[in-house]
């Protein structure tokens, strides 16, 4: 089962973002919230806040255990740019943008780990 958050319009670069996000894919949750608590960026800080919120949902509306979940995928899309504009000299402007994010986190839980199959080697069966 796969449990999806999202924070929207979050005021923080997506490319400062994605940084922060690739660090955290793949990872157990636990795992995962240790690397963000210690990661000493703003971004570190709001995708922390939302898998907090995805592990919450998980735990609440479909009685999934903490412990078993891994973060399947955290994805930063752009959000809407404020753009603003600073004077500059001769009466031109520089422009200023003002970029927000919108965070997905997908969670999903642990696969089981399968029995493994006894290998065959195929050269002592050509041999024989």
């Amino acid at each position: 089962m796969e449990v999806k958050s999202t924070s929207k319009f979050v005021r923080v670069s997506p490319k400062k973002a994605r940084d922060v996000a690739r660090e955290i894919q793949g990872l157990p949750v636990s795992a995962a919230l240790d690397i963000l608590a210690f990661t000493p960026k703003k971004a570190a800080f709001l995708i922390n806040k939302t898998l907090k919120t995805a592990v919450a949902d998980a735990e609440n509306n479909f009685s999934l255990n903490a412990d078993d979940l891994v973060v399947k995928e955290a994805v930063i899309g752009a959000g809407p740019v404020l753009k603003r504009f600073q004077p500059r000299a001769r009466g031109s402007a520089g422009a200023i943008l003002k970029r927000t994010s919108h965070i997905f986190i997908t969670l999903s839980e642990a696969p089981e780990a399968a029995p493994k199959k006894k290998r065959v080697n195929v050269s002592a069966k050509a041999n024989a």
